[in-house]
């Protein structure tokens, strides 16, 4: 089925049109945000600790083209995963957040199970929405879960996040925005398990990533 041909999506199509234009046309200045370091995020997330923390290597970043990126692993027993954020401060030169459905499969990994996740997180009433994807390379599979995580909104559609980028723009005079994943390997125990494993995480360090993040 093409996605889209249907009424909602031409819909959408023409609004973002729509706005991208008024969006370019308008000499509005944009805000761009002061943030501390990535390196200096608390990184106190209750039962796991931090065995590793990395920037990325400089040839990709020269690809991903981020304000500041980094990379924290955490284990909890026999228990491990990472956190990887990328934050961009405006998206007005077209600097966008690569989708891990891109990075992912171009970095050797095989694309799985995809799916929208409603997950309850500390200090808002609604859940967020956010991504889960299987991915697998040989024998190692992983669950990854990543957000698009901006002032106004936490979103998982890729086409969504760019819908806001222009409404955000024009009403808020703001495009800044972070990518936050999530990779939890899928040990002997099951997708299952490392399925509660990642959610549970996603809960704990969300509100340490949104205090961190520009608001």
């Amino acid at each position: 089925m093409n996605l889209f041909a249907s009424p909602h999506a031409k819909a959408l199509t023409v609004l973002l049109l729509v706005q991208s234009a008024v969006y370019y046309a308008t000499p509005n200045r944009e805000y761009i945000p002061v943030m501390k370091p990535l390196e200096q995020m608390d990184a106190g997330i209750a039962g796991w600790s931090l065995t590793g923390q990395s920037k990325p290597e400089q040839e990709v970043q020269d690809l991903l083209r981020a304000d500041d990126a980094l990379t924290r692993t955490f284990r909890r027993g026999d228990e491990s995963l990472s956190l990887f954020i990328a934050f961009f401060k405006s998206q007005r030169a077209g600097v966008v957040p690569h989708s891990p459905r891109v990075c992912l499969p171009g970095a050797g990994w095989t694309p799985g199970d995809s799916s929208f996740v409603d997950v309850q997180v500390p200090g808002r009433a609604a859940p967020i929405n956010i991504n889960r994807y299987v991915v697998s390379r040989g024998e190692n599979k992983s669950v990854v879960y990543y957000w698009y995580h901006s002032p106004h909104h936490i979103v998982a559609s890729e086409m969504w996040a760019k819908v806001y980028v222009i409404t955000d723009s024009i009403q808020y005079q703001r495009s800044d925005t972070a990518l936050v994943r999530i990779v939890v390997p899928v040990d002997s125990r099951g997708e299952a398990y490392a399925d509660q494993v990642g959610l549970e995480f996603v809960r704990k360090s969300f509100p340490i990533v949104a205090a961190h993040l520009p608001s």
